[in-house]
């Protein structure tokens, strides 16, 4: 199967490269060399694959969203985080001998070195978590300063340990230095999300238990947001990947690229609107209005996404999760309150139901984190958190089958050839 390019009188095919779902992709990787010259212009890289994955499959059109092949609901609804992270690196789901020896391998690797906490210190209480814990990540570099040899699974296996055992600790230490609590290394006894749990919020003068609610919603959370497909971070993670920057440098770039507010920053945005409404007296009925007049400059955040053109799958799975925890917790918020108004209104209002403009991931996500106690700067880390192992799958798949270079071409829009001017003519 091929496509035919016509440019200035002359032909060209080019071959058609089928997925498993049956999409189709176009291979124009030697479109420039074939024409002399011509190449595509797609700003955003919108409808340009850059590689052929085996990770996850995403369907916008049909809110469909799996990994390695299993629906996002099933993992969310039977699996532990821990388990999707091996499904996604490794490929296929563990036994229950692998699964305990990954997490065997991860607890004795969570310890980070104490030196860290120099680097840490060197940072004010007021430092944004995201820019914390990029650092913190690139840091780790220096206490691992051999690089991963892929073409050993043993290195390629005690590099991804490292990361899912020390990446938690970091992310948890971010949250403690903004409040001023002292830092905690967890608790090998416990489960990977249970741990993340008690590093972030166990206080120095008490126990802390573990609410089985919570430790579910954190554990839905993190599987949903764990890969996403080709998405800005993941990109920017293969991208630096390819030229065989190591995993540690890889994965703090897609941090970095995490932390924008088109991105990752979406369920702190969420926050800081239903913040802006309940200072403006929480009419909801006034900002359904508002969202929905095309003069008027306010967005409804949370609502709708650029990829799912129906209901967002993952939106249905933690909707109950959010439900669970407000009622659990008993939380008494005017903040939230004017959430459950907004997702009442949507859900039931014509002009949002036509245009398939649901409450997304990011919004159910930002409540439960809110509920939670988690600071709005520290939502972002969590969710870096869960996109950690679709991170390190995408780096491993990238290396391992030696993909070259990222490097995009341009079309140059600026001046033609001309002289330099003297300084005094000028």
């Amino acid at each position: 199967m091929n496509a035919k390019i016509s440019f200035e009188g002359n032909e060209y095919e080019f071959p058609v490269v089928e997925g498993s779902e049956k999409e189709f992709g176009i291979d124009i990787s030697k479109l420039r060399g074939t024409t002399g010259g011509l190449i595509t212009l797609d700003r955003g890289f919108k409808n340009t694959g850059s590689c052929e994955s085996a990770i996850t499959f995403l369907n916008g059109e049909e809110g469909i969203l799996r990994y390695r092949g299993y629906s996002i609901e099933e993992l969310a609804e039977k699996g532990s985080f821990l388990e999707v992270a091996y499904l996604l690196i490794f490929g296929e789901l563990p036994t229950k001998t692998e699964l305990e020896k990954f997490h065997k391998d991860i607890k004795a690797e969570s310890h980070v070195d104490e030196e860290m906490k120099k680097i840490l210190d060197g940072f004010p209480k007021s430092a944004h978590p995201m820019g914390v814990v990029s650092s913190l990540t690139s840091a780790l570099i220096a206490f691992n300063p051999s690089s991963v040899n892929v073409e050993s699974e043993e290195d390629m296996y005690n590099a991804i340990v490292k990361l899912l055992a020390k990446f938690p600790v970091i992310c948890s230490w971010a949250l403690r230095k903004s409040k001023g609590h002292p830092l905690d290394y967890g608790d090998n006894s416990l489960g990977y999300v249970e741990n993340v749990l008690k590093m972030m919020f166990k206080k120095p003068n008490e126990d802390y238990k573990i609410d089985p609610v919570i430790a579910s919603a954190l554990n839905k959370l993190l599987i949903l947001h764990a890969d996403h497909e080709q998405n800005c971070s993941t990109s920017t993670v293969r991208i630096v990947g390819s030229s065989h920057a190591g995993l540690f440098a890889s994965i703090s770039a897609g941090v970095s690229a995490l932390w924008g507010p088109l991105h990752g920053g979406a369920n702190q945005a969420v926050i800081d609107m239903l913040e802006g409404i309940k200072a403006d007296g929480g009419d909801t009925k006034k900002y359904m209005a508002k969202a929905k007049d095309k003069e008027d400059p306010f967005r409804l955040m949370g609502f709708g996404h650029r990829v799912y053109k129906n209901f967002d799958p993952r939106a249905k799975i933690i909707k109950k999760s959010a439900d669970e925890v407000l009622g659990n917790l008993g939380v008494e918020d005017p903040v939230l309150d004017i959430a459950k108004g907004l997702e009442k209104e949507a859900l039931e209002d014509d002009y949002f139901v036509k245009r398939k403009l649901y409450p997304n991931v990011d919004f159910y996500s930002g409540i439960i984190y809110r509920a939670l106690g988690i600071p709005t700067n520290m939502f972002t880390v969590m969710f870096a958190l869960g996109r950690l192992p679709g991170w390190i799958a995408q780096w491993r798949e990238m290396r391992l089958k030696k993909e070259p270079i990222g490097r995009p071409r341009q079309i140059y829009t600026g001046e033609n050839l001309r002289e330099m001017k003297d300084i005094d003519n000028r």
